[in-house]
């Protein structure tokens, strides 16, 4: 048996069986996290029998799942803890971090890659760009517009972004050319149909955190706890650098 898995069970009484401590977990957790999260849940899962429920959704959406309902645990950007009434529904104490990702700029496969290596580049890329996939109303999206702003092209932007729902909207956009480029966190456009033309330039880099912390309301604030050591372990930690994040 690993470390981790000795944290986990380690306040667990040897009477109880393993299956009859399964709890249905309920996660709320942005989707620039998704891939990873995925995989690391399913381990999880597989080594303790509880079962994850995840919802994804973007920065306002989780405020609003947040606040309409309830949940055990939440793995979101900052922005989220950063409102006041969402952070309002967590335990007390300081979220914990979880991993990090920058900005990146992707097009569709094979197609011929432009410059980003200098704000300048990124700026001419930006402007050439007939049609750019995001999400402007997230927490990749907020510190977009803080990137337009630098840049002065905050007006110019508004004709070129298409808006998407999701990440996954994002790739899809870019890989059949209805969007000429995509512009989000690095991971998300490293998918099959898109390649990454790389992340912005230091001078404009800036990244999502993402952090945990249980539910001021959950039902199974043991399984949450157990599940926020295991993010911080080193099988997560692998997943995490694997889809491009940075574990904290």
């Amino acid at each position: 048996m690993n470390v981790w898995r000795v944290a986990l069970l380690a306040g667990w009484t040897s009477c109880v069986s393993l299956s009859a401590m399964a709890a249905e977990l309920q996660v709320i957790a942005g989707g620039g996290i998704a891939a990873p999260l995925k995989e690391i849940a399913a381990q999880f899962e597989k080594a303790t029998g509880h079962k994850l429920v995840i919802r994804y959704g973007t920065t306002p959406e989780l405020i609003k799942m947040a606040t309409g309902g309830r949940f055990d645990l939440g793995l979101v950007p900052v922005d989220v803890m950063r409102n006041e009434a969402a952070r309002a529904t967590f335990a007390a104490g300081a979220p914990s971090e979880v991993a990090r990702v920058g900005l990146g700029l992707a097009v569709r496969a094979s197609a011929p890659k432009p410059d980003i290596s200098t704000p300048d580049a990124l700026k001419k890329t930006l402007l050439d760009a007939k049609s750019i996939a995001s999400i402007p109303e997230s927490a990749t999206g907020y510190l977009l517009a803080r990137v337009y702003e630098r840049l002065g092209i905050t007006e110019a932007m508004k004709a070129r972004i298409k808006p998407q729902p999701t990440p996954a909207h994002i790739v899809q956009a870019v890989a059949s050319g209805d969007s000429e480029l995509g512009v989000f966190l690095t991971n998300v456009l490293t998918a099959p149909g898109i390649e990454l033309v790389g992340p912005f330039p230091p001078e404009l880099q800036m990244e999502v955190v993402y952090t945990t912390a249980v539910s001021a309301g959950a039902k199974e604030a043991e399984a949450a706890k157990q599940f926020i050591v295991y993010l911080r372990s080193p099988e997560a930690a692998a997943v995490l650098k694997s889809k491009g994040m940075t574990p904290s």
